[in-house]
């Protein structure tokens, strides 16, 4: 995501685009203040600067308790066998991991292109992402807020695979600029999603991966109700939509935290067919990278993003055991 804020004027790649509005006076202490603290996390070893995030997580979940009472009744609602105190178990943990990767990618830029490497295990399955390469149809590469879903990219991107990320805009215009920038410095090519539609099909023409995040189903973006833990969630259809109308294969991959606390990249195919349905189509493959993303979760659910309301959104007629926890 993005490197250590650092001292230095801002690079021409974070410049504000034609549309952004101006920076507020809120905005610009906000981020002269992130810009010192993670200038001073930037001088610790990486083990003392994550141990803070750590302990910041950990505070949200208690006695903060931010948005505590949905995380455990996500948790809950997506393992109902467990008993309270491993759903609290868990809970905390995934505040914990939230911290540790919040400085992470804090401090991306402190660590530079070798540095992103030096978090990494290895990675499995990574034969598919040269194989969908090989076919120069550019590779749609599909994945969820679970394990480090940014510095996966930036790992993506030091392995020289040519990448593109499809970012939102963040709401603080200048360490929205920061956090492009250190996205590109790793070696990313930043598209808005606003403007996914037109830079895509370019960008896999050119036969380069472009990455989605695609598990939160945001206002005004194409989506489609797939099982996500057997409740209907309102999922993008961007990435299947981009397959199945130019022929692009599509992966699902994810940086998942090991227990030496470095990463795996771990990569599984994502299967595209084609009937001549086309909607039909697109929801099966939306619902084929969503259950793997269930999978990652299943396993490890400790580093996934409880904090969103993953199930805010319902289709009609819904029934009430698999609406929204509550």
């Amino acid at each position: 995501m993005a490197e250590a804020l650092v001292t230095g004027p801002q690079p021409p790649a974070s410049r504000a685009g034609p549309d952004d509005p101006p920076p507020t006076l809120a905005h610009r202490a906000e981020y002269a203040a992130l810009r010192a603290v993670f200038g001073l996390l930037g001088a610790l070893p990486r083990a003392a600067a994550t141990g803070v995030g750590d302990w910041l997580g950990a505070l949200g979940y208690r006695p903060l308790g931010i948005r505590r009472n949905v995380v455990e009744r996500q948790i809950a609602a997506s393992f109902p066998a467990l008993e309270q105190r491993d759903v609290q178990r868990i809970a905390r943990a995934a505040y914990q991991h939230l911290g540790r990767i919040s400085i992470e990618i804090a401090l991306l830029r402190h660590r530079g292109r070798d540095g992103v490497l030096e978090l990494f295990e290895g990675a499995d399955g990574w034969e598919h992402v040269e194989r969908g390469l090989a076919l120069g149809r550019g590779l749609i590469m599909a994945t969820g807020h679970v394990g480090n879903w940014e510095l996966g990219g930036a790992y993506i991107a030091v392995r020289g695979v040519p990448f593109d990320a499809i970012v939102r805009r963040q709401g603080n215009l200048l360490f929205d600029r920061y956090l492009n920038d250190t996205r590109t410095r790793i070696g990313m090519r930043v598209v808005r999603d606003d403007e996914a539609v037109r830079r895509v099909t370019r960008s896999l023409k050119e036969g380069r991966a472009v990455a989605f995040v695609s598990d939160q189903g945001v206002k005004g973006i194409a989506s489609t109700f797939v099982p996500f833990f057997g409740r209907p969630a309102k999922t993008p259809r961007g990435p299947a939509v981009f397959a199945l109308r130019l022929g692009a294969p599509v992966v699902f991959a994810a940086a998942i935290r090991q227990p030496s606390g470095l990463y795996r990249m771990r990569v599984e195919p994502v299967p595209v067919e084609e009937t001549g349905d086309r909607d039909r189509d697109v929801d099966v493959v939306v619902a084929a990278y969503t259950r793997i993303l269930e999978q990652f979760v299943r396993r490890d659910p400790e580093q996934y993003f409880w904090h969103h309301r993953r199930w805010r959104r319902q289709p009609k007629g819904t029934p009430p055991e698999l609406s929204e926890p509550r």
